[in-house]
């Protein structure tokens, strides 16, 4: 298993279940509802958040084979819950670059130099109200 793999899913059984409840309500964090494509169990899942005109793109340091990566992607959105509202999101787009002009230069450095070049985006569903 690589340190990747051990590092996510470390923070899946220790660090989300400590930080996880508050950590959304941080400035460029989030929390991610999104159910089970096998079970239909509803997770939460921190997230590290970035917003680009009616998007959101979500890094994801540990790759695209995360479970609510797949999650996500099979039920085509979620819900994002950060410290100011709650938005639908849909049509998610996985893709990899290491110049994502919405993460800011000192962020996508560090992700960079961890080889943390994948990304999701999500378009704010049209249903959703505007703050």
């Amino acid at each position: 298993m690589s340190l990747r793999r051990r590092l996510a899913r470390f923070n899946r059984v220790f660090a989300n279940r400590i930080v996880g409840g508050v950590i959304w309500r941080l400035p460029g964090f989030g929390q991610l509802c999104h159910r089970g494509r096998v079970s239909g169990q509803e997770y939460r899942t921190p997230v590290k958040v970035f917003r680009r005109d009616e998007q959101y793109v979500l890094s994801l340091p540990y790759g695209t084979d995360s479970d609510w990566v797949k999650n996500v992607v099979a039920a085509g959105g979620c819900e994002l819950r950060t410290s100011r509202r709650r938005v639908r999101l849909t049509a998610p787009e996985l893709y990899a670059t290491a110049e994502e002009p919405a993460v800011p230069a000192a962020v996508r450095a560090i992700l960079n130099r961890l080889n943390a070049v994948d990304y999701l985006a999500l378009k704010v569903a049209e249903d959703t109200p505007r703050a």
